[in-house]
This record gives structure tokens, C-alpha cells and sequence, in this order.
């Protein structure tokens, strides 16, 4: 009897601290050109993820443009709803879980929390179009029975001008899609959004500023989370709702840690910087009960061609970064 209850007991702490350690283990996988093959699906299974973050794109002219431009023959295939399709279906297939992560790319490159109409009107005709990409993807997810639905990247301006449109959105996204919702939000401004009660997840694109140091050690870097950290934690007790990163990444390149949204070029390489700089991310989140996991930014189709030791990109992709990724996550398989 007692040699049963210990099993039982030795049983339980095992499931429990399984259960504990079990994160979204994430990569954003890039939309292509191209329709994908097992060739493609094969180092994402290496690096250990267990989800991708698939991204089909609408286009607006300008922040001040009504209409998002989607899911039409002049664009990449990967980001539209056929090719978001064949991507996801083909990721199930080898055990990898879905979250579909609808974003809107302004064509002169302006940063989407900017977006702002001018008047009523043309409120009303953004809303109705913005729904129309957002309600797309929405039964795509539906479709492919995708974990995950992501309802906008990144639109500050647009979430605080229209509460309203926002809270009828989720509504409406509800009753086509019946999986877990979030959005995603920029590191500025999360503990702004008033919906993250309708939502499971507080999603975040955590680019927090950690250090103004051109090589910060691993102390440095985990010491300049912990403010970012005490308010995240504090929303999260607030809410009852865990946070996920829905995009987090790194630079390998100089000052890695001042301004991580950063994607101009001209930077100097530093590939230390970014396994560094991860392992300070990794070390502060992944053991906390609140925190449900992230998505590495970003990780392309085409591995031999992407990344690589002089490249001062985001990706991790075959660079020492990757190992660092691919040890991390299958600490939390």
C-alpha cells in the first residue's frame, strides 16, 4: 500500500512539474514566395519548437489609407489565406501547433501603431475593412483547427481611437473561430490595451529596452528585465491571463539591448550579443508560472539560405544563436 501511494505520489510530481515546464516554444515562420515541403520543416523540428506563428499579410497604402489590401494574386503566396493553408497544414502534419498571426505591412514602411484615420467616414471604412482581413483568417484558423488566433500586430493608435469597433470585433471573431485569441501588442504599450479580459492570452512583441552597452554581460541584461518585468507581472495578477511573447528576437550586433526594435541597417556585427541576450530572456521568463511561452522573430523557410555568421539580423537561423534556441526549448518540450 505504501509502495502504491508513493508511486501515486512520485506520479504526481512528475505530471505537475511536466505541466509546469510545458511552453509555447515558437517560430514566426516568414511567409514566402513559394509553397514549402518537408525540406523546410525538417530544422524546425531540429531547433525543438513545438508551435509557428504563421502570418498572412494585408497591405495599406498609407497610415492614413481605409482599406487593407488582402489575400489577393498579386502577392506572396505564403501570405495568402491558401498559402497560410498549406503552411499550416503541412506544420500539423509533423506535430507542430498553429497560431495564425494576421498583420498589416504600410507600404512606405511606417511602424503600424501610427495608423490613424482622419475622419468618421473614414473610420467607419477602415473598421469594415480591417474586420473583413481579420474575419478571413479568423475561419482559416477555424479551418486548419489552429491552437491559436492572433486578432492584430502592433496597433496602438487604432486600439486606443475605437475601444468600441475592438470589443465588437472579438465578439464577432468568437463566433467564427472557437480556439484560444490574443493580440499582440508592442512592448510599449500592452498594459494600454482595454480587451485583454475577452482574450486567453496577453500577447506582447517584447523588444523592451534592456542596456545601453555595446556587448552587455548576461547580468546586465537580465538586471534591465526587472522593471519591464514587475509590470508585466503586476497585469498579469490583474487580468488572471498568463502573458505570450508573440514575438520576441534579438540582433546579433553591437547594443543589443537599447533599442532591440531596431531593423535598420549599417549595424555592427556581434553574433555574442544575440545568444547572449537571449539567454537573459530565456532565463527570466521560461520558469514562471504567467508565462505561457513566445515566438522567435523570425525564422525563414529556406534554412540554408537564411542567417547565417554574417548576418546581423534577427534570426537565430545557423547561428550560434540557434543552439542556444534549440537547447532552451527542449528544456520545455
Amino acid at each position: 500500500m505504501k509502495f502504491r501511494l508513493l508511486c501515486i505520489f512520485f506520479g504526481l510530481l512528475q505530471f505537475s512539474c511536466t505541466s509546469q515546464s510545458k511552453k509555447v516554444n515558437g517560430v514566426s515562420f516568414v511567409a514566402s514566395r513559394d509553397a514549402i515541403d518537408q525540406t523546410h520543416i525538417d530544422p524546425v523540428i531540429k531547433v525543438n519548437a513545438n508551435y509557428a506563428a504563421i502570418m498572412p499579410f494585408g497591405f495599406l497604402k498609407s497610415l492614413k489609407a481605409p482599406e487593407v489590401i488582402h489575400n489577393t494574386d498579386r502577392q506572396w503566396f505564403g501570405e495568402t489565406r491558401k498559402g497560410a493553408k498549406q503552411y499550416a497544414e503541412l506544420l500539423q502534419e509533423n506535430n507542430i501547433k498553429i497560431m495564425i498571426k494576421p498583420q498589416i505591412w504600410v507600404w512606405d514602411g511606417d511602424f503600424t501603431g501610427f495608423i490613424a484615420m482622419e475622419s468618421e467616414e473614414t473610420w467607419k471604412q477602415f473598421e469594415a475593412s480591417y474586420e473583413s482581413f481579420i474575419l478571413e483568417y479568423a475561419s482559416l484558423a477555424q479551418e486548419v483547427n489552429a491552437e491559436m488566433y492572433c486578432i492584430g500586430t502592433e496597433l496602438h493608435k487604432f486600439v486606443a481611437a475605437r475601444p468600441e469597433f475592438w470589443k465588437q470585433l472579438i465578439t464577432k471573431v468568437k463566433a467564427v473561430y472557437k480556439g484560444k485569441l490574443t493580440y499582440a501588442e508592442n512592448w510599449d504599450s500592452f498594459d494600454k490595451v482595454p480587451f485583454w479580459k475577452q482574450l486567453d492570452f496577453i500577447g506582447v512583441d517584447a523588444y523592451f529596452p534592456l542596456s545601453e552597452e555595446k556587448m552587455p554581460s548576461l547580468e546586465t541584461l537580465q538586471k534591465g528585465w526587472q522593471s519591464h518585468k514587475d509590470k508585466i507581472v503586476a497585469l498579469t495578477k490583474k487580468l488572471d491571463r498568463k502573458v505570450l511573447f508573440t514575438e520576441y528576437g534579438y540582433r546579433s550586433m553591437d547594443y543589443v539591448g537599447k533599442e532591440p526594435w531596431d531593423s535598420n541597417r549599417g549595424k555592427i556585427l556581434n553574433l555574442k550579443a544575440q545568444e547572449v541576450a537571449l539567454k537573459a530572456l530565456f532565463n527570466e521568463f521560461w520558469k514562471e508560472d504567467w508565462f505561457a511561452g513566445g515566438f522567435i522573430w523570425k525564422w525563414f523557410h529556406s534554412y540554408e539560405k537564411s542567417g547565417g555568421i554574417n548576418n546581423d539580423q534577427f534570426t537565430p537561423q545557423n547561428k550560434p544563436a540557434e543552439e542556444i534556441l534549440r537547447q532552451h526549448y527542449k528544456q520545455h518540450q
